[in-house]
């Protein structure tokens, strides 16, 4: 059963980093898409980052374009979110996800995702 082990979040001021990493078991071969979505309360969940298995393709959500950087290391089917300058409306409920098959053109589209963590909370105090 294919799992997404997420790790990192939590709580930071304003102008902090945070990393986030998440690790999918059980695909027998790398996830076509992988990325981070956050879900505010009453909101749609939306993507933050993601990336293609070439691990060159990449979506940035606009607010976060120039502050956080997503990398994909194949060998260990882990996708890292580095998040800097961080803004308190980036709090909020981040959540790993991945795609065994998917579009690179559609990398932000949340229905191409099939597998979801369980959230982690990403908290910035102003």
């Amino acid at each position: 059963q294919v799992q997404l082990v997420e790790s990192g979040g939590g709580s930071v001021q304003a102008g902090g980093s945070l990393r986030l990493s998440c690790t999918a078991s059980a695909y027998t071969s790398v996830p076509d898409c992988m990325g981070w979505f956050r879900q505010a309360p009453g909101k749609e969940r939306e993507a933050v980052a993601t990336i293609y298995t070439d691990g060159i393709s990449t979506y940035y959500d606009d607010s976060v374009k120039g502050r956080f950087t997503i990398a994909l290391d194949s060998a260990k089917n882990t996708v890292s979110l580095h998040m800097s300058s961080l803004k308190s409306e980036d709090t909020d409920m981040y959540y790993c996800a991945a795609a065994r098959w998917c579009s690179r053109y559609a990398l932000w589209n949340v229905r191409q995702y099939t597998d979801w963590g369980q959230g982690t909370q990403v908290t910035v105090s102003s």
